[in-house]
């Protein structure tokens, strides 16, 4: 029963509150109602009103109803702090699984001053944030998301309980725009990739006292436990070791290249060997199942790479979605997992 009453309770706020990154209050969709405090000093007003009705003593009159105004006085200036005021989502975070995202907010007041707006989520506040009247100020909250694609989070939470803490006025924005989370790096073994880039380098090579391995020059690209740091240390040349059956081409990350491994931890591999390519400056490419990326370096292929890395095999929310961080539950199995062995 109180599951459904619930869910009732959730439709008819989405249906008055719907998506949107701009939000503005008004009596349409504010909230207010007492808190503790403000239930225990109704329920003392009451017992005053008793005993002065009982005792017929007017100064017990006087005080009741001189504090009964100042409890409707709150309650008008508690719900006006809200009235009119803006909310605007202006730009969202990015960032890894389980770490805050912030949400950046840009807040207008009306004509009268926003005074002591608190913003919450699961858990995570942003508290007394004063908006003078007609004037904007930002607002960031930062929230956290454990599971790495689309992080839309169902309500965020505007709240006030100014000036005497005895009412709270509260309403809900609820975003369109997303975040983007990222997998949650883990080192990589080492592993060749299957992807070739055609160039030949075996005339580089030699056999020194291993049937199982070739030697080859350093390249730019290559990761630094490969190299035979006795050797360079002996002869001052920096080899790598190539292990007979790798063929691929040390400048691509390779989804492939981890096979019988689970997909979310083959993208943790990935995104760390993006961060460990992106701190070295060396150019790489990324190949994703139905996407590629070419090598290249900098700042902004790094991005694109972790970007492409977190959205894998996920569906953006739709805009009248009300599923909470609504990511995964339409995920579908891609067709490399079919009769890959490993």
């Amino acid at each position: 029963m109180l599951k459904a009453l619930r869910v009732r309770w959730q439709r008819w706020v989405n249906r008055r509150i719907p998506r949107t990154d701009k939000q503005v209050f008004s009596q349409r969709n504010i909230f207010i109602l007492p808190t503790g405090a403000g239930v225990v000093f109704g329920v003392l007003l009451l017992v005053m009103l008793i005993t002065g009705i009982n005792y017929q003593n007017s100064l017990i009159y006087l005080l009741t109803f001189l504090l009964g105004a100042i409890m409707v006085a709150a309650m008008h200036q508690t719900h006006r702090n809200l009235t009119g005021l803006e909310l605007t989502l202006v730009k969202t975070g990015e960032g890894f699984a389980g770490d805050p995202l912030p949400f950046r907010f840009r807040a207008v007041s009306g004509k009268h001053d926003a005074v002591a707006i608190s913003l919450c989520s699961n858990g995570h506040m942003l508290d007394q944030q004063h908006v003078p009247a007609r004037q904007a100020a930002d607002m960031s909250i930062a929230l956290a998301c454990q599971q790495r694609g689309y992080f839309r989070p169902d309500r965020i939470r505007v709240e006030t309980r100014f000036p005497f803490g005895l009412l709270k006025a509260w309403s809900w924005v609820r975003p369109v725009s997303c975040a983007i989370v990222y997998p949650r790096p883990v080192p990589a073994p080492e592993a060749p990739s299957t992807v070739t880039d055609g160039d030949d380098q075996s005339s580089a090579r030699s056999v020194e006292g291993n049937d199982h391995a070739d030697m080859r020059p350093w390249r730019e690209g290559d990761l630094s436990q490969r190299v035979l740091w006795k050797r360079y240390a002996r002869t001052g040349q920096m080899v790598i070791a190539d292990w007979e059956g790798e063929q691929g081409s040390p400048h691509w990350l390779d989804f492939h290249a981890f096979p019988g491994v689970d997909m979310e931890l083959r993208l943790s591999y990935l995104t760390a060997q993006v961060l460990e390519r992106g701190r070295s400056g060396a150019p790489f490419g990324l190949n994703l199942p139905g996407q590629v990326i070419e090598p290249d370096s900098g700042q902004a292929h790094v991005s694109r790479c972790l970007k492409s890395l977190a959205v894998f095999g996920v569906e953006k929310p739709r805009d009248d979605s009300s599923i909470p961080f609504g990511t995964r539950h339409t995920e579908k199995t891609p067709a490399f997992a079919v009769g890959e062995s490993g």
